[in-house]
């Protein structure tokens, strides 16, 4: 589809992420009280390929806390994100026990069932094909509404995405 992000993205309250050069695997030492969702901001949602985003999130505080698990994922328009379309999430691989110091990021990598064509998409399953501007993407017990970097927007074939562990 013409200025459609991604095919398949879900919505949970699981997280999924890649390591960053600022979060720090748990060793041994003293532990930090696990994050809670409101010292949580995002970037823009990152397009990695044609099927995938990326999610970085930031630990603004006002201290370092401890993530495990995987993200939700909803599709959502541009008001509330209360008011969004919630897509089942296949794990992918395990969820390690991350330090995050105040400023420290996680990301997680969400692959969607691309939609196929131009502006009048199609999905090879036969499903409709839905699109939204932005996705809500649960961590922590809350959630973050998010556009694509690109300006355009998510569309995916199906109700599901899979995504990796916040890292």
């Amino acid at each position: 589809m013409a200025g459609s992000l991604l095919a398949g993205a879900s919505a949970g309250s699981a997280s999924t992420s890649t390591s960053t050069s600022t979060s720090v695997e748990a060793t041994g030492s003293r532990r930090a009280p696990p994050c809670t969702h409101n010292q949580f901001v995002a970037n823009p949602a990152e397009r990695v390929g044609s099927t995938q985003v990326r999610v970085t999130v930031i630990n603004e505080g006002p201290k370092a806390c401890q993530l495990r698990g995987f993200p939700t994922v909803a599709l959502a328009g541009q008001g509330s994100p209360d008011k969004n379309k919630p897509l089942k999430v296949v794990r992918q691989g395990q969820a390690p026990l991350v330090q995050l110091p105040v400023g420290g990021t996680v990301t997680t990598r969400i692959t969607f069932t691309p939609v196929l064509g131009e502006a009048d998409g199609y999905c090879a399953s036969g499903a409709e094909p839905s699109v939204a501007p932005s996705i809500v993407v649960g961590i922590a017990g809350g959630a973050l509404q998010l556009a694509p970097e690109d300006g355009g927007n998510f569309a995916l074939c199906g109700n599901s995405v899979r995504a990796t562990a916040f890292r």
